[in-house]
């Protein structure tokens, strides 16, 4: 029974790993893509007329 319990927490753990990084992966490259176009947004200012 114990046995059962040890590979469960493993694959729980490998889990949990796997998902912080994708969660690390997401949050940079959503970071990247808000730094972008906050950047167009800053050099097109000149360009509007209101």
């Amino acid at each position: 029974m114990e046995e059962k319990a040890y590979k469960i927490m493993g694959v729980t753990g490998g889990i949990n790993i796997t998902l912080g990084i994708i969660a690390i992966v997401a949050g940079v490259a959503g970071g990247v893509l808000l730094i972008v176009g906050g950047g167009r947004l800053l050099a097109a200012k000149s360009k509007l007329l209101f």
